[in-house]
């Protein structure tokens, strides 16, 4: 993802033999010219095939009838971390650089969700940033402080619905105050919901938002620990404690709320094994690799009759 979204960020180079990744200064100085003027270009921060085949495949199926679309970019403090310069410091350090990257990164979210709004009249991009997670350690030189000082900024430029997702380890009422609308992270991870967040889960359904509870677990070892049900159940408990502790009904939290799997990644893949569901004959008739088979059972979990109908009826059956 960091080379894939890179393309024309001056001071880059992508070391493809080594697949590395690496800034450098003096390279970033001399092409500083060059990138004021491309970007007068809209159309320069568009992903061109050479940088990703599969979205351009993505682009061309008929994509109008769908509820909605979305895409997903890597976002600017993940970037500004993992990506050093050649004294192996976070670019995030550098101020200019790091005024440069938010910029920068706005653009190619507003290119993306033009293309895709094109397809789709309801598309959305999810910003990926689980760098987010990183900024309250007395380590990372880059506070929470600063972050939701840039972070609010770097919203504010933004064409689309402004949605955030993080699958890291999370302090919820940080996330909710950051100034996004959608707001997408790894509910099953917490096992239960602290009573401190309820407030902020509360004050951000009020304003609107709406929370996309990432509930079923893409680890194959948890997945199968657990039924539709089970997860449902787990998931009405953490709204019964926003519920208690702020007087919401659960019908509100409900009506403001996604599901969808935990992470956007798969863990333990080795120890998927053949799902109830999916059989390995199966799997080998449609050609299904092993990490297909769980993101097939993630999903069809969601599609279970328990998260099919969370609604007032539903939760009023669980509270009975």
């Amino acid at each position: 993802m960091y080379a894939q979204f890179s393309q024309h960020f001056p001071g880059i180079i992508v070391d493809e033999e080594a697949r590395k990744l690496m800034f450098d200064s003096s390279k970033f100085e001399k092409e500083l010219t060059a990138y004021s003027l491309m970007m007068q270009n809209p159309k320069a921060f568009t992903l061109n095939e050479r940088y990703s085949a599969i979205y351009h495949q993505f682009l061309n199926e008929k994509l109008g009838d769908y509820t909605a679309i979305r895409g997903l970019l890597i976002e600017p403090v993940r970037f500004g971390f993992r990506v050093v310069d050649e004294n192996n410091r976070p670019i995030i350090y550098n101020d200019d650089v790091k005024t440069i990257l938010f910029d920068f990164i706005a653009r190619k979210i507003n290119a993306q969700y033009r293309e895709l709004k094109e397809k789709n009249k309801d598309a959305f991009i999810w910003l990926d940033e689980p760098g987010l997670s990183w900024v309250f350690s007395g380590l990372s030189g880059y506070s929470d402080v600063q972050a939701r000082k840039d972070y609010r900024s770097f919203l504010s430029g933004l064409e689309s619905i402004r949605a955030l997702h993080l699958c890291a380890n999370v302090n919820l009422s940080y996330l909710l105050e950051m100034g996004v609308e959608l707001l997408s992270f790894d509910a099953y991870q917490m096992k239960l919901m602290p009573r401190g967040y309820a407030a902020s889960v509360a004050k951000f359904i009020n304003s609107g938002g709406v929370i996309c509870w990432g509930i079923v677990p893409t680890d194959s070892d948890n997945l199968n620990s657990h039924t539709p049900q089970s997860l449902v159940d787990l998931l009405i408990e953490y709204w019964k404690v926003v519920s208690q502790n702020t007087k919401m009904p659960l019908e509100t939290i409900a009506e403001h709320a996604l599901v969808a799997p935990a992470r956007c990644c798969l863990k333990n893949i080795g120890q998927v094994g053949a799902s109830d569901d999916i059989k390995p004959e199966k799997a080998a008739q449609v050609d299904l690799s092993v990490e297909e088979m769980l993101v097939e059972k993630t999903f069809k979990y969601l599609n279970e009759s328990g998260f099919s109908y969370i609604s007032c009826n539903s939760i009023q059956f669980s509270h009975n």
